[in-house]
């Protein structure tokens, strides 16, 4: 008896390049070539209308889309379909405002000029992730790179069962817990994500959050009163107690009094 064994190809990323600078098309395309055999490329277009046009023709499954082009914008691109059927991995100069933004939505993005190794594992998340998931993270980017919304960022937070859209003022408190940070909100849900404290430290410091210890990050619009017996503590607004560490005392007592001058 013969067993016969079925190769199943992986289904190819037919994708497109849309970027303003033919040197930048040319290296993307060199760089797919040579580090991303997933991605067959299908088209290029050097502006926001031909790249409308390309989608439209070609149906891509992955585009690499430039953010500022003469013009318009990526996002001008977005606004012409009803419906996103692709993923995309945005292609940018360096700008703090569109970076932040990229990183709240858990949407990625690539520096120019670009690096081959962190293009291939962009490709390779695309490949893996679900379209649901991207529209999620699509629909927070389109919020958060509106300059005016600087208050209230969406955050994207994964987890290894959910994805999680919250906005920053549903956020009480994140709280190291090893390789780990356990993210607690409004509604008493308690999330656990695979990131240190430390970069949630690095998103939210300069959006009313406050390192109160080497553990515990704070939502400054939910502390409820700062206690200063045993060194300090402040309770929050879900009547969790938090300890304030003798190094960050001085500072939040400062910020108080700033807040209290207004």
């Amino acid at each position: 008896m013969f067993t016969f064994i079925k190769k199943i190809k992986s289904r190819m990323l037919r994708t497109i390049i849309i970027d303003d600078e033919a040197h930048i098309r040319d290296t993307l395309v060199s760089m797919l070539n040579d580090y991303c055999p997933q991605a067959k490329i299908v088209g290029e277009a050097n502006s926001v209308a031909a790249g409308i046009l390309a989608i439209r023709n070609k149906i891509p499954d992955l585009i690499l889309l430039d953010i500022k082009m003469d013009d318009g914008t990526g996002f001008d691109l977005l606004q012409a379909f009803d419906t996103i059927n692709f993923k995309i991995i945005f292609i940018t100069a360096y700008e703090k405002h569109a970076i932040e933004a990229f990183k709240f939505s858990a949407v990625d993005y690539l520096l120019k000029p670009v690096n081959p190794e962190k293009l291939a594992e962009a490709v390779l998340r695309a490949e893996k992730m679900v379209q649901k998931t991207f529209l999620k993270q699509l629909d927070a980017l389109s919020e958060n790179i509106n300059p005016a919304n600087t208050q209230n960022k969406k955050i994207v937070i994964k987890t290894s069962d959910n994805i999680y859209l919250l906005n920053t003022r549903e956020i009480i408190h994140c709280e190291s817990d090893d390789c780990y940070t356990i993210i607690k909100s409004v509604n008493e849900e308690k999330i656990v994500v695979s990131k240190v404290l430390k970069e949630y430290d690095e998103l939210l410091s300069n959006h009313g959050f406050f390192r109160v210890h080497r553990s515990h990050l704070v939502n400054l619009q939910h502390i409820k009163r700062f206690e200063k017996q045993e060194g300090g503590s402040v309770v929050m607004s879900n009547n969790q107690k938090i300890p304030v560490s003798s190094r960050a005392r001085a500072r939040l007592l400062e910020l108080f009094e700033r807040i209290t001058e207004q």
